[in-house]
């Protein structure tokens, strides 16, 4: 799909809360969208809201061999299996896709964590990318062969590096509520954020405008803490703030994996999704995002920066 191209139909695969943002803006354009569903109640959620849900489990060869990415923008938003340091999920696809009539462009959501620990350096899209975690490895992995595959088969593949998604029904009120401590903002590094409206918009600007084989830091461009975050989330749902803690004792409380995002620090340039997709973010910055979130009915989180 070139710059200036029409869409005339669109696959996501991984429907979830940002699929099904990017799908409402594709057919608020007038554009068919499909999906892959894994179970029978996200088809029938799907189906709800126009959106043609084919039912399937992408780690079965029958449902590999039978998604249809002819002449269309495809959209790959689905994790990585959680073991190992490869995302065969992935590689399944595309070796199934191998021998097959291509898709026009692909855009896929990984992660900012590809940077590992900058020392709270900002980081672009030229830094090279040095993940800690097996999670974050196996983001690279899925972002390097999906590279790969585009360049071979002469498909634009883009890729979104992704911080933590916040927005409505992804707000920590759980955590809140039951007083999860968070660590004293002194020993905190820098965390980043995307509203997931704002990351939606993105999706679709990538799809427009996106450069074949290019990567998009996709980031609000202000950077936090993660107890900064807790806080004024607290503070614009009216609850408690979050009872606070050295780093030290922060193991006593908190999840491997919330320790591990406190042990990374980094500040993300957003300029070339700016500059290049033309996205200016409708909420630069918590303060807007987390107003424009109590203004609906909040969730429970989805998780941080992954």
């Amino acid at each position: 799909m070139m710059q200036g191209e029409s869409v005339n139909r669109v696959m996501i695969i991984g429907c979830g809360d940002i699929g099904t943002r990017v799908a409402a803006l594709w057919q608020a354009r007038g554009v068919a969208v499909a999906a892959l569903s894994r179970s029978v109640t996200s088809t029938g959620r799907l189906h709800d809201r126009g959106i043609e849900a084919l039912q399937g489990d992408l780690d079965r060869s029958d449902t590999l061999t039978q998604i249809n990415v002819d002449d269309c923008l495809l959209y790959y938003f689905v994790p990585p299996p959680n073991v190992g340091e490869t995302d065969l999920r992935m590689r399944a696809l595309l070796d199934a896709l191998s021998n097959r009539p291509n898709p026009r462009k692909v855009v896929y959501i990984s992660t900012t964590g590809v940077y590992g620990d900058n020392g709270g350096a900002w980081v672009t899209e030229d830094t090279p990318a040095n993940p800690r975690t097996t999670r974050a490895r196996r983001r690279l992995d899925a972002e390097t062969v999906l590279r790969s595959w585009g360049r071979n088969q002469g498909v634009a593949a883009i890729v979104l590096r992704v911080p933590g998604i916040y927005g409505p029904g992804r707000l920590p009120i759980e955590a809140i509520r039951l007083g999860r401590p968070v660590v004293n903002e002194a020993e905190c590094g820098f965390s980043n954020r995307i509203h997931a409206d704002d990351l939606a918009r993105i999706c679709i600007a990538a799809a427009e405008r996106g450069r074949a084989d290019t990567i998009y830091n996709a980031s609000d461009g202000s950077p936090g803490t993660m107890t900064d975050y807790f806080n004024r989330a607290a503070d614009a749902l009216d609850l408690p703030r979050p009872p606070v803690v050295s780093r030290a004792d922060a193991a006593r409380f908190l999840s491997p994996e919330m320790l591990s995002y406190l042990d990374e620090s980094r500040r993300i340039d957003n300029r070339r999704m700016r500059e290049e997709l033309g996205v200016e973010p409708l909420y630069p910055n918590l303060q807007a995002g987390l107003g424009a979130c109590v203004a609906t009915r909040p969730g429970t989180a989805k998780g941080d920066e992954a």
